[in-house]
């Protein structure tokens, strides 16, 4: 099998973990309208959802030792979503409502919260599985979940181009300022839940009289 033909398989192996991508993004959005259609603030900001391109997926199974023909099966974050949160308290709103669904099954979890990375990285981690209606029939598919706020997604972005550029070996000076502003980050997100229910006052005021300039446009 040369390349192309390679390529073509692998890229049509990855159509049903597309699928589930985009009903899960349109599920966790659909739960913010919610609570913003109530009035009530939602645990979810924005949602956020890929598929690992081709060559990162080679390269991982390749780490890992994961034979080809097991990559779909094991490899556990093929198909990712992230979920942003306005506070930290937000995080284990989302987790909770994670539980409690029942068209997805909860496979594993890590809290990397409130036990970072040594490299100070914070977020929350779901593996689940997602049943999906495919043309050859039902499948169940392996997808992680990522929860964070979104001053841990701006240090978790940068962290990821870091590494990208010097290929996983970021030199010791810039790890030690990684690790102090992963804890810079997460004292502002304390300091903001502190002040949660007069950012949410403000944003309900906000949002009202944009609502009524709006009406008076019209």
């Amino acid at each position: 099998m040369n390349d192309n033909q390679f390529n073509a398989e692998f890229n049509a192996e990855l159509i049903p973990f597309k699928q589930a991508v985009e009903e899960l993004k349109i599920k966790f959005k659909g739960i913010k309208q919610e609570y913003v259609s109530m009035g009530i603030h939602s645990p979810i900001e924005f949602v956020m959802g890929r598929v690992k391109p081709v060559p990162s997926i080679l390269q991982k199974a390749a780490r890992k030792n994961i034979d080809n023909s097991e990559i779909f099966t094991r490899m556990k974050d093929i198909a990712g979503i992230r979920i942003i949160c306005p506070f930290v308290d937000d995080i284990y709103a989302v987790v909770q409502l994670i539980k409690q669904r029942n068209d997805m099954r909860v496979l594993g979890e890590k809290d990397y919260v409130h036990s970072q990375k040594h490299s100070g990285y914070r977020s929350y981690h779901y593996v689940i599985e997602y049943p999906i209606q495919s043309v050859s029939g039902p499948r169940n598919l392996l997808v992680e979940i990522q929860i964070r706020t979104l001053s841990m997604n701006f240090w978790a972005t940068i962290e990821h181009s870091l590494n990208y550029k010097y290929g996983g070996e970021i030199p010791m000076p810039i790890q030690k300022r990684l690790q102090r502003s992963a804890e810079a980050a997460f004292l502002l997100d304390e300091e903001m839940s502190k002040i949660k229910d007069e950012i949410q006052e403000a944003q309900k005021i906000f949002s009202k009289k944009a609502r009524e300039n709006n009406g008076k446009q019209k």
